[in-house]
Order: structure tokens, then C-alpha cells, then sequence
């Protein structure tokens, strides 16, 4: 296929994003200390808290650093000591200054089809964060465009459709998140690239839905070669 209009999602699909906060978590799991409750249920716990506020405050490091907080609030079996907030937060913010970490293959991969189609980089987030990484990335060259928003629904790729002046049939989503990058791309009438990652977020992990459009499951993003 040549010619095709190609939006790409960025964290967990371009480079390494959701392992750091997956550490956070481990520090933050050695600083809780609990006495009773096993890793498994106190991510139960921040799951529930990320979920309620996740359309309210985003996906970014701050975030995460409140509901890390909140859900330290919720389960510490001592007094609650502002410095100890802080220290927790501090997890969160590390998460932003770790290097970018590239999947194997993407830089070939992206360089080869830029050849041939047309990119957009399309993320969710806060955006300076998201800008950041993706100007540390050394990736935007390959895009002709980027866009970040607030959330990934039906809605905001009716609009980026709607903007771009895209043809639902000649486009394709490509990510990771069947929440975020396959479902709400196949609903809004658009074509969609799954690319398993072995560490993605739990909260966007969901059963992938039939679409309009059509759908393609790869094992790794260098595989895209083989397709466009």
C-alpha cells in the first residue's frame, strides 16, 4: 500500500514509556511498607483512584504523583507526614527525566515509511510534557504533523480526520492501547495497526471491538515495512 495517511501513537509504541512508571510504583511499594497488603491489591487501589481521576487531570507525571499520593493517603499505616508526600511525588517526577528509549526498529521503520506516506505523531497527554519527549525522542523530523490531546476517544479522531482532511479508508491508527489508539479509531470509521506491547497500562488494556475500518495485528512496529 502507498499513499496512505499513517497516525502513529508515541508512548509504549515509539519509545519505552509505562516501565518507568512501573518502577515508580516498585519505590513506591517499599515507601508504603504496608503490613498486610500484597503489591497486587495496593495497584488495585491506585487503579480505581487513576481511573476516577484520569479524565479529570489528564496522563502525565503530575497525575500520577497525586493519585500515588492519594493512594498512599488512603493505606499508610502511619502518620501522614507532608515531607512523605513529597518523597512520593518525587517518584512521579523522576518518571520525565529518564533518556527516551526508542523500540528496537522504530527509527528504520519510520525513516522508510515517511518515503512512502504521510505521518502523524498523535498522543495524549499534557502537552509540554508530551513535546518534550517527543523533541527528545529525535523523532519529529518524520512527521508531518503532531498533535496532542486530552483524551483519545471517537471524538478526537473525528476531528483530526475532520482537520487533516483525511480519507477514513486510506488512514491508519498505529499503537498499542486497544483503548486508546485501536477502538475509538475503528469506531470512528478509521483503519487500525495493533501493536502489542508486553507493558502496557493497565487502564488501557480492553477487548478490541469490530469496526468500520479494518485491522491489522502485528508483533513488532518494525513489521509495518512489510505492510505499507
Amino acid at each position: 500500500m502507498t499513499g496512505q495517511h499513517l497516525i502513529v501513537d508515541a508512548d509504549d509504541t515509539l519509545w519505552e514509556n509505562n516501565i518507568y512508571f512501573e518502577r515508580a510504583f516498585d519505590e513506591f511499594i517499599d515507601f508504603l511498607s504496608h503490613s498486610s497488603l500484597p503489591p497486587a491489591e495496593v495497584r488495585a487501589v491506585l487503579n480505581e483512584i487513576e481511573d476516577a481521576n484520569a479524565r479529570i487531570h489528564g496522563y502525565w507525571s503530575q497525575s500520577f504523583g497525586r493519585n500515588l499520593q492519594q493512594c498512599y493517603e488512603r493505606l499508610a499505616e502511619r502518620a501522614i507526614d507532608e515531607r512523605d508526600l513529597t518523597t512520593i511525588m518525587g517518584f512521579a517526577e523522576r518518571t520525565l527525566g529518564r533518556p527516551i528509549e526508542v523500540i528496537d526498529g522504530v527509527l528504520e521503520t519510520l525513516e522508510e515509511l515517511s518515503r512512502r506516506h504521510e505521518l502523524t505523531l498523535f498522543t495524549k497527554g499534557h502537552p509540554d510534557e508530551q513535546t518534550l519527549k517527543i523533541d527528545r525522542s529525535g523523532l519529529r523530523h518524520f512527521f508531518a504533523h503532531t498533535a496532542v490531546v486530552h483524551e483519545k476517544d471517537m471524538e478526537a479522531y473525528a476531528r483530526l480526520v475532520e482537520d487533516r482532511s483525511l480519507t477514513p479508508g486510506r488512514t491508519w491508527m498505529i499503537g498499542n492501547s486497544p483503548k486508546s489508539d485501536i477502538n475509538p479509531a475503528l469506531a470512528a470509521g478509521l483503519n487500525a495497526v495493533f501493536v502489542p506491547h508486553a507493558h502496557t497500562w493497565v487502564l488501557e488494556i480492553q477487548d478490541i471491538r469490530p469496526g468500520q475500518g479494518r485491522l491489522l495485528v502485528l508483533e513488532r512496529f518494525a513489521d509495518l515495512r512489510q505492510h505499507f
